[in-house]
């Protein structure tokens, strides 16, 4: 096999490919199928301070190309991550990040807290793309100063990496990225779900029960891609690439673009062997390619 170690800030991983939140469970959940030890790593589902019951039936629906989803961030929360899923969780060789969400700057700080506790997580990926309540319900990563005041507010309890995964719902996502960066985000992960709508023709009403929801799937893919290289090229920390990707030929393109490592999301619902398939399709790119290593392309588009 080629090598296919990459770091993100300070932790290594075993390779680029780790699974996205919301979408692989704790990772438990796909233990019938292959060994998740295999992964670089896994982001466990949305978790915040307080149990949340999320948003009401239906809250997925299929469109073309891609998904939408309005879950609205159903966990039960961060004590109880502590107490009932991380000793479960102790059994994976990987590295396994937890996605943290919260409604206020103190919730953020609150559950990341709990999560410092426990030796065994890697990081965390601060998911800024929630409504900030005490902004009129505006997201936290809409806006740089609140997407850089919540970033100071965790760093400043959080021991361990920080991952920041940005909203593509903005004008100039740069800027927010160079906002995080700022504010002492150790990474930024992107891009989080385009929020879309869609309606029954039949009924005229919307499918969800929110109206709207967060797109996922290939139909996202040129959208993420623009925006990874964008970001790459203009903050200094790690960059980690999702949206669409379904594929080891969709991953090389994020590398290419500048991504150190990537997420598969809406595959796993797919196809559970998704992540093992692209990471046994980046060695055969790589070997065929005569490529020694997965860091001699990370960056390297050709213009």
């Amino acid at each position: 096999m080629a090598d296919l170690r990459t770091k993100i800030h300070n932790v290594d991983y075993k390779n680029p490919v780790l699974t996205a939140s919301g979408t692989f469970g704790y990772g438990v959940e796909f233990d019938d199928f292959f060994d998740v030890s295999l992964l670089g790593g896994i982001i466990v589902k949305g978790t915040t301070i307080h149990p949340r019951q999320g948003n009401a039936y239906p809250r997925m629906a299929e469109t073309a190309a891609g998904m939408l989803n309005t879950v609205g961030l159903q966990n039960k929360g961060a004590k109880y991550f502590k107490s009932d899923i991380y000793p479960n969780l102790l059994k994976y060789d990987t590295n396994i990040l937890v996605n943290v969400s919260g409604s206020t700057v103190a919730e953020y700080v609150e559950c990341a807290e709990i999560i410092n506790e426990l030796d065994h997580i890697a990081g965390i990926e601060l998911n800024i793309s929630c409504p900030n309540v005490k902004e009129g319900g505006m997201a936290f990563g809409t806006s740089c100063p609140s997407a850089a005041a919540v970033v100071r507010a965790v760093r400043n309890s959080y021991k361990k990496p920080i991952m920041v995964k940005l909203s593509p719902n903005v004008t100039d996502i740069t800027e927010i990225a160079i906002a995080v960066e700022s504010a002492g985000a150790d990474s930024v992960s992107l891009i989080n779900t385009l929020l879309g709508m869609a309606i029954n023709a039949e009924t005229r009403k919307p499918v969800l029960s929110t109206v709207t929801g967060g797109l996922s799937g290939p139909a996202v893919k040129p959208i993420a891609l623009r925006m990874v290289w964008q970001v790459a090229r203009a903050v200094r920390i790690p960059v980690i690439g999702m949206g669409g990707i379904m594929n080891a030929t969709d991953a090389i393109e994020f590398f290419l673009a500048g991504a150190t490592a990537i997420q598969v999301g809406t595959a796993n619902f797919i196809d559970p062997m998704a992540s093992i398939k692209i990471i046994d399709g980046i060695d055969e790119y790589l070997n065929r390619h005569k490529i020694n290593s997965i860091s001699e392309i990370i960056g390297c588009l050709q213009m």
